[in-house]
């Protein structure tokens, strides 16, 4: 397993990390790139943003190669556990996510096609067999003559967890490297519980190929950055990282396996809850929604002095601090995540400060 592991990190990182130079040529070549037109946009240039065409790129091939051969092998059976069906409406949902998203790049697109797309390829997964099933989750066992009402909310939980990931993922992608990075240390954490709950192999084996591919499109992505992920790219990794979850903990459904992926996650996930409350309050309506903000935690990190890269640090490590506490829960319980978490927390608050301050004063004394 762990050779596969490591051929779907490196096909995909390999595979990414080329093509990303020319996904930047592309971008100019068809005007695909991001004007900071708005005192939203933090680039103050014209930036390409197509760089999640590498991303998907790396992933396609570096996960498509390896079913094939696995598959040639005997080592896998995909037809155990109906996972022919369920990969097929996988990438009948990527498919509509990227090709829509990469018009939007290109051409610009509103919300509402967007997300009427999303929904459609959350529903391609929950047809296919994906989805997340509450009926064997202990609160829910009590409801078992209620089959099909459960199975109908299982339904509508699925879809609104793939849709809303997709989103979620999407909004925080306001930095260099921010969306990318967190994806990262989301992802890595995933495997790390996947390891441990011994999740299938497909799970695995995706999640990895999804590694690959964001590290080898990073170096281009960090601050300062020579190409944006785009929607293409943001929307995409949502969404992958909506269904792997769903694949990832279906071996053994519990509250407490079926939360990982949400305290994994939180950091976009909370941030996106918040901008939904902030906006309908702002707009005083429901369609306030769909109006962009300047309020997300990256906006506040910036108005509170700190720079790019601070900020996208100090969002790095509070994800990594939820992907920890998701795996030491799992492992050893939730007094000693709990207690991790406090111990994390108030390092951080302690030194934070005189941390950045000093990368603030190094940064003076270079530029004088």
């Amino acid at each position: 397993m762990w050779g596969d592991i490591i051929i779907a990190f490196l096909l995909a990182f390999i595979t990414a990390f080329m093509v990303t130079p020319k996904t930047i040529k592309l971008a100019k070549k068809i005007g695909a790139v991001d004007n900071p037109k708005d005192e939203r946009r933090i680039n103050k240039v014209v930036m390409p943003r197509l760089g999640g065409v590498a991303v998907v790129c790396g992933f396609l091939i570096s996960i498509v190669y390896l079913l094939i051969s696995l598959t040639l092998e005997n080592q896998i059976n995909l037809v155990d556990g109906n996972y022919h069906f369920k990969l097929i409406g996988f990438f009948i949902g990527m498919m509509l996510i990227v090709i829509t998203c990469f018009i939007d790049d290109v051409k610009g697109l509103g919300p509402v096609p967007k997300l009427i797309v999303q929904i459609l390829a959350a529903c391609a997964v929950v047809s296919s067999g994906i989805r997340i099933n509450i009926l064997n989750i202990d609160f829910f066992k009590q409801f078992g003559d209620s089959v099909n009402f459960l199975n109908t909310v299982s339904t509508i939980i699925t879809i609104c967890w793939i849709v809303g990931l997709t989103n979620a993922i999407n909004l925080i992608d306001g930095l260099d490297g921010l969306s990318s990075g967190i994806s990262i240390i989301s992802c890595v954490s995933m495997l790390i519980v996947f390891v441990l709950n011994g999740s299938p192999i497909i799970a695995i084996l995706i999640i990895t190929s999804l590694i690959g591919a964001l590290v080898g499109f990073l170096p281009y992505n960090m601050n300062p950055a020579k190409t944006f992920i785009g929607d293409t790219g943001s929307n995409f990794l949502g969404y992958t990282l909506g269904v792997i979850s769903i694949i990832g903990v279906a071996k053994t459904y519990t509250a407490l396996v079926v939360a990982l992926p949400i305290i994994i996650l939180g950091l976009p996930i909370f941030d996106t809850i918040f901008a939904i409350i902030r906006r309908i309050i702002k707009n005083k309506s429901l369609k306030g929604i769909m109006k962009p903000d300047a309020g997300h935690l990256h906006h506040k990190l910036l108005r509170h002095g700190f720079s790019q890269k601070e900020s996208v640090l100090i969002l790095y490590c509070v994800s990594a601090s939820l992907g920890m506490f998701a795996i030491v829960l799992l492992e050893s319980g939730v007094w000693k995540a709990l207690s991790f978490l406090l111990i994390a927390i108030a390092v951080f608050a302690l030194g934070y400060k005189e941390v950045f301050d000093d990368s603030k004063n190094d940064t003076e004394t270079k530029e004088k």
